[in-house]
């Protein structure tokens, strides 16, 4: 429950940036330096900061922390052009693409119920992209949704994958902490690169935005990987936590946000819950 709550609240606060003109890339980066302060401060392994390169998931955490930064800034321009309920959609559907990684590497099952829910979460990304009900979707419209889910699959299942094969069991908040410390060296090396061509505009409300951002989205995660080392099955796990996402953006975006939602809109999300459903339960 505090790992959808939470998630969810970062789909809002994205949202806000749009609303207050907050510079997204300038508030993820101070966002993954809160992240990474967090992740060490409530650290119980006794590792020293130099001795994280030498840990058996450093890579793949660094690996992760290119993801994570990307991935994030997708999630806020989708948050912010296409709608608190598409960027939901978009990336919470992306549960479809682990199960497929689960297919070819860890060797489940799949079947017809898992085949006909990977094709209704692509239909669903498409309608609930959708501006007009009379007209077909745009591919300006339809682009970051589609990089969210696909992008958002990828990080999940490169986080199950590393956490499964290398993380200890109370080393988590270490782990994320280096996810997060890598995302932001890496946004740091962009930031320079803008100042460099002059393209740099420092605000004082990007870093009280990164804050307001890295408190949830450290304790997002971190639910998040200790709910993979429950006895729940990691497809009821994603299936409870992705469509309660769904529908609690939603819920947040009509009621705080006031965003229409259209008819083919409304038919998205409901077969992007179908979709999660038949794909996990399969």
């Amino acid at each position: 429950m505090l790992s959808i709550l939470i998630s969810s609240c970062v789909f809002v606060i994205f949202k806000l940036f749009d609303v207050y003109k907050i510079n997204n890339l300038q508030a993820i980066v101070v966002n993954y330096a809160v992240a990474f302060s967090f992740g060490v401060f409530t650290s119980n392994t006794a590792v020293s900061i130099t001795e994280i390169a030498s840990q058996p998931w450093f890579l793949g955490a660094f690996c992760l922390g290119f993801l994570f930064i990307t991935i994030f800034n997708v999630m806020g321009i989708t948050a912010q052009k296409n709608g608190l309920s598409v960027a939901s959609v978009a990336g919470k559907m992306s549960v479809v693409i682990p199960v497929i990684f689960g297919i070819f590497v860890y060797q489940e099952s799949i079947g017809a119920l898992k085949i006909i829910g990977i094709i209704l979460a692509l239909v669903a990304v498409y309608l609930s992209s959708a501006k007009s009900d009379s007209n077909p979707v745009k591919f300006k419209n339809l682009l970051f949704p589609l990089l969210l889910f696909v992008g958002s699959g990828i990080l999940d299942s490169g986080l199950k994958f590393v956490e499964k094969a290398t993380v200890a069991k109370g080393d988590e908040p270490l782990f994320l902490a280096t996810i997060f410390g890598c995302a932001f060296v890496l946004g740091v090396f962009v930031i320079i690169t803008q100042s460099i061509n002059g393209r740099f505009i420092f605000q004082r409300k990007n870093i009280l935005g990164g804050i307001l951002l890295g408190i949830p989205n450290y304790y997002s995660m971190e639910f998040l990987l200790k709910a993979f080392k429950t006895d729940l099955e990691s497809s009821s796990l994603f299936t409870i936590n992705n469509v309660g996402i769904v529908l609690l953006t939603t819920f947040f975006a009509l009621m705080f946000f006031k965003e229409k939602l259209i008819k083919k809109n409304w038919v998205g999300i409901f077969l992007a819950i179908i979709s999660i459903l038949l794909v996990s339960f399969a």
